[in-house]
């Protein structure tokens, strides 16, 4: 559930950053609204869930989720980061828009749930990683349209959406099985 966690308020602060211009006021205030209501869901399953775990007889070992965080993850997480800035800072050098920006967010986000998949033996995260990868593929190239003003939209407000609606699915799925 904390990945998910995690998940929903990435996803909620893509839509609040990006819900904007071209976009009407009202639609911004729904997708805004919309998306931190979606977060505080996922917040609220993770508590129930952790509620219920804490109550329930058998409990885990904490050596099944010990791999999730080890050397893999590490080394994925540090790509991650030299990926995110590195081409953020390319991007700058080349004089890409602005908009470019959550177009690469998006894409590094999404090859990073991709390639943790397999590190994590969780195929059900590679799922929303494609989605974000693609998202963030169609961005940068749309950011050297006409359509430029359409990325943040298309990259980073589609993009939240898919963490969000994944994080709410999953985090019912995890309170519906735990009962």
């Amino acid at each position: 559930m904390t990945g998910l966690l995690v998940g929903a308020v990435f996803g909620a602060v893509f839509v609040v950053v990006n819900a904007q211009s071209p976009l009407n006021t009202v639609a911004v205030n729904i997708l805004r609204v919309a998306a931190c209501l979606g977060a505080a869901a996922v917040v609220a399953m993770w508590f129930a869930t952790a509620r219920k775990e804490r109550t329930a007889p058998e409990r885990p070992a904490p050596e099944a989720r010990k791999g999730m965080f080890g050397r893999g993850y590490l080394i994925i997480v540090a790509a991650e980061v030299l990926l995110l800035f590195g081409g953020l800072r390319v991007l700058a050098v080349l004089g890409g828009p602005e908009q470019g920006n959550v177009a690469w967010v998006a894409f590094v986000v999404g090859v990073h749930f991709v390639a943790l998949a397999p590190v994590w033996k969780d195929r059900s995260i590679a799922v929303p990683g494609a989605v974000l990868t693609l998202l963030g593929v169609a961005g940068l190239v749309m950011a050297s349209t006409s359509a430029v003003a359409w990325v943040p939209l298309l990259s980073g407000v589609l993009s939240g959406v898919v963490l969000l609606a994944g994080s709410v699915t999953f985090g019912w799925r995890s309170l519906v099985g735990a009962s």
